[in-house]
């Protein structure tokens, strides 16, 4: 008889796990509290619009390419993937807008333009940001972090200067470029990264040759076509998947779990798996088998929360693209307001995505479909009139700088923020994005994704290795899928 595994969430990490064990001959069970799978990257229907409510960016292809080639299949078996030209706007403080290009000879161009011979130092940082990838995307994360050992190869040992693990990223950006509008737009990809860019490593250039070298992707009909994907590809295995299934215990016996209780129901397993939010997991689930203490995870440093916004309006938008960043406010003062002097920010940036724009199934015809995110930091008081102080904000500095006055012609909003974080996911502090990527908290450093005191309780997600963010969590799947396949085969 195969052994039993049981996953509690249905979130990308744990369809990934389940879809490797299966795979592998083990008999797979996923238990999610809501009544949607995805996680953080669910999706919604209403009134003709189609809402993403998570991930928007669609960025390092080669890493869903690879999970998809194991079990037989390629992205276009599920979705139509279109590279996005350009990548994305940003609109800067002079209210004056750069369309990213995805053509790298025109990238060359806008960086010569702004700061002559910047081109061959774009060459030199993204040859040195192609290693990173390789070495961190293609090796580093797939290792569990369960021992030092793990990392002393010689590919890695030799790389460790080139890796840069303990540069700034804010001085190594500036190492080669001077230009404000190139730093920000460099800067950009690791805002979400849990700290400022002088404090998280440089290692994470390895996001900006994901960015201008990889390209920003979209799949047709949405980003949760992924996961109905990973849905498609995990029942293939065999893997069962029960919705409206919250686990409100675990039943332990001899240092081990024997099963996860449900309101209605007791599952018994040989092997279980949290995909859900880690510290939920410890504090409420396990008790005194927790892997962490409470003081342990005050201590974590949390990557940001965000404000979100799904919006609907009756017309369509002009000079807006579908990606658009909105910097035209100091990107210093609201990093500050996140991570060193957390409270709502004073003058936010804010990211607005308009799917439509590319994607004429995610609004009624002649309408328009917005999403509006402005990180914050975690755990701040969160109400339904701070909420609407910011949509203020953001509709009339939407209006300012692009002239886009759609405060008549909405006809849907919904926002969702740090008490829905918490109350949907049971997310520690309302994060969106799980620890912050810094030094301190990075592979072996970052919660152990086996539990120490249980012989056979495992976690994965974006709280464990290798991190937050769509493409890890997929990897973070297979790395602990693969721990369990080593253990049980011995």
């Amino acid at each position: 008889m195969s052994k039993k595994v049981t996953l509690i969430g249905a979130g990308i990490a744990s369809l990934s796990a389940a879809s490797f064990l299966a795979k592998a001959g083990y008999d797979v069970t996923i238990l999610e509290k809501n009544s949607t799978i995805g996680g953080r990257a669910r999706q919604f229907k209403t009134d003709g619009f189609v809402f993403d409510m998570g991930p928007s960016w669609y960025w390092m292809p080669d890493v869903f390419e690879r999970f998809y080639a194991q079990f037989g299949h390629t992205s276009a078996d599920f979705y139509t993937l279109k590279r996005l030209d350009p990548s994305y706007r940003i609109y800067w403080p002079d209210h004056d807008y750069t369309d990213i290009p995805a053509n790298y000879s025109e990238m060359e161009k806008w960086f010569e333009s702004l700061e002559p011979g910047s081109s061959i130092q774009l060459k030199t940082f993204l040859k040195e940001a192609e290693y990173k990838y390789d070495v961190g995307m293609k090796d580093l994360v797939f290792r569990p972090s369960l021992s030092l050992l793990e990392f002393a190869d010689m590919r890695i040992l030799k790389g460790l200067f080139q890796l840069d693990l303990t540069k700034p990223f804010s001085k190594y950006i500036r190492k080669y470029f001077k230009h404000p509008k190139l730093i920000s737009m460099l800067e950009f990809p690791v805002l979400f990264l849990g700290a400022m860019p002088n404090e998280t490593p440089a290692l994470y250039s390895l996001m900006n040759y994901a960015d201008i070298s990889l390209g920003t992707w979209y799949p047709m009909g949405g980003m949760f076509k992924f996961i109905e994907a990973f849905e498609k590809i995990a029942l293939e295995q065999g893997v069962k998947i029960i919705k409206d299934a919250e686990v409100t215990s675990f039943d332990c016996e001899g240092g081990k779990v024997i099963a996860a209780r449900t309101k209605d129901q007791v599952f018994p397993s040989d092997v279980f798996i949290s995909g859900a939010d880690y510290q939920h997991t410890d504090d409420k689930l396990l008790g005194d088998k927790a892997n962490y203490t409470d003081s342990y995870w005050d201590k974590r440093t949390m990557a940001p929360s965000c404000l979100i916004f799904y919006v609907g309006i009756n017309k369509r938008v002009d000079n807006l693209r579908h990606h658009n960043l909105f910097f035209d406010e100091s990107l210093d003062d609201h990093g500050k307001e996140i991570y060193k002097n957390p409270k709502w920010p004073t003058k936010p940036l804010f990211y607005l995505s308009v799917p439509s724009v590319t994607d004429d199934s995610v609004a009624p015809a002649g309408h328009e479909n917005l999403f509006f995110l402005v990180p914050i930091a975690p755990d701040l008081k969160d109400d339904d009139a701070t909420r609407e102080y910011y949509f203020e904000i953001l509709l009339q500095r939407l209006k300012a700088i692009t002239g886009n006055d759609i405060k008549d012609n909405i006809v849907y909003k919904r926002s969702f923020c740090i008490e829905d974080f918490k109350n949907d996911y049971h997310a520690f502090k309302g994060n969106a994005y799980g620890l912050a990527n810094t030094l301190k908290q990075t592979a072996i450093l970052k919660p152990s994704l086996k539990n120490k005191k249980l012989k056979n309780f495992y976690y994965t997600g974006q709280l464990t290795v290798p991190g937050p963010g769509v493409p890890p969590s997929i990897i973070s799947g297979e790395v602990v899928a693969n721990e369990i396949i080593k253990q049980y085969s011995k």
